[in-house]
């Protein structure tokens, strides 16, 4: 008889079983979503923060740069929210702002006044309350592997936002959640939002993630989506964290026939950040287009995990990641794309690139190819790099000081993928956050 060996659980592990026991009664949602909860939490006991030994967190060894788990952030008081105020990370843009302040959703700080017509925007802590059916749409999109952020993020969501664009409907502008961190003192925020896109519209959500430097707090956030059939979706992320929070994030998107989506994310923030995306395609004749940007500096901590599901024919995806990394910086991007039986006709390709501004840096990438059917077209790359001597030597040969000639060369590399953002004045703010990380560079 073999006995199963289970390694003790960790300082975080115990904090997180005795928090959830605290707080279980106080969390918001029928008994179904207390089920749901109570699964989560069960499974994520059984395994454990993720280690290097778990294929998909082999770069990203959760249980050893997560020591401690924070206590469960309170409600934002006055202070805070005022705080919140006083700042804007895309100022001067027609946004419909939506704010979260510790995980909480604030009505005073967001815009919820004269919304176009076939469009719903419901605060998920009222919708779970009231037994709203849009709430029931909730976990319905999963990741194909388990993975223990998102359980961790099912069993304590307390808030987020529930928006609903009906059949054909069209923003006058951007809906914007914006997340922020604003207490003084570690803690943890869980916040879970739901976008529906329906039949043959468009919809465009921007979502930032902010905090405080200095304050070791940690942030989970987790997104639904469900674009219908012949919709138009795009998602612009700005991740600009403080200097000492740990970042996680989910999304779990469904995409269904003859949809485009445009995603396009910046990241600078954060001394440990995980961003797992999982894109299903449930229609053929669909189209994806991921990009994104890493910026990376001191010894912070990155990981980009894609997983992009062809499971119908005739669907075609494309996947852009450019990370620059500095000091002793560490970037990861894994990028899986499965074919499965059937699903002729798939064209899908991705490339990721890393360059390395000094020696200490480290990029990982993996790249991985799926493929299940036999009358597909699919690639992928990978590069990893220094500066071209030779161009920089060309550009100060023509009266160009050499920092200003590395940032030329710099924004060249990553501006690739930030070009993917249609909207001019967005693009505009992203490349000009991504400015003032390359202009503060030593």
């Amino acid at each position: 008889m073999n006995a199963e060996v289970r390694p003790a659980r960790t300082n975080a592990e115990q904090a997180l079983a005795s928090a959830f026991q605290g707080a279980r009664a106080r969390l918001p949602g029928d008994t179904q979503v207390a089920r749901l909860r109570e699964q989560a939490i069960e499974a994520f006991l059984q395994s454990g923060l993720p280690h290097r030994r778990v294929e998909e967190w082999k770069y990203t060894d959760l249980r050893a740069l997560m020591r401690e788990a924070a206590p469960l952030a309170a409600p934002p008081g006055a202070a805070a929210i005022a705080q919140a105020k006083k700042t804007d990370p895309l100022p001067g843009i027609a946004l419909r702002r939506l704010v979260l302040v510790d995980g909480v959703f604030v009505p005073e700080l967001s815009d919820l006044g004269e919304l176009e017509n076939n469009l719903s925007v419901v605060p998920l802590g009222k919708a779970l309350s009231q037994g709203r059916a849009l709430a029931g749409r909730l976990n319905t999109v999963q990741p194909e592997t388990y993975d223990p952020a998102l359980a961790l993020n099912t069993a304590f969501f307390g808030d987020g936002v529930l928006i609903e664009l009906g059949e054909g409907a069209r923003l006058e502008r951007p809906i914007h959640v914006r997340h922020v961190f604003a207490a003084a003192k570690p803690a943890a925020a869980f916040t879970r939002n739901l976008l529906v896109v329906g039949d043959r519209a468009e919809a465009m959500l921007v979502e930032s993630f902010e905090g405080p430097d200095g304050v070791a707090y940690q942030a989970n956030c987790a997104l639904e989506l469900h674009v219908g059939d012949r919709a138009k979706t795009a998602l612009v992320r700005l991740q600009i964290e403080g200097n000492a929070a740990l970042h996680l994030a989910t999304e779990l998107i469904e995409i269904g026939n003859g949809s485009e989506l445009w995603s396009c994310a910046l990241s600078t923030g954060a001394a440990v950040s995980r961003r797992s995306v999982t894109v299903r395609f449930a229609g053929q004749r669909s189209s994806v287009h991921l990009a994104g940007a890493i910026l990376l500096r001191g010894r912070q901590h990155a990981d980009t995990t894609l997983v992009l599901d062809h499971a119908v024919r005739g669907c075609d995806s494309r996947e852009l990641f450019k990370s620059v990394l500095d000091d002793e910086s560490r970037g990861v991007v894994q990028g899986r794309i499965v074919v499965r039986p059937g699903a002729q006709k798939t064209d899908a390709r991705m490339m990721l690139g890393a360059l390395l501004l000094a020696e200490s840096a480290e990029a990982d990438h993996k790249p991985e190819l799926e493929i299940f059917a036999d009358d597909v077209e699919c690639g992928h790359g990978a590069t990893a790099g220094a500066l071209d001597r030779d161009l920089l030597f060309y550009l100060q040969a023509r009266g160009i000081p050499r920092k200003q000639a590395e940032a030329l060369l710099v924004q060249a590399f990553f501006g690739e993928a930030l070009q993917q953002i249609e909207h001019e004045r967005l693009r505009e703010a992203l490349s000009e956050r991504a400015a003032t990380w390359l202009a503060a560079r030593a």
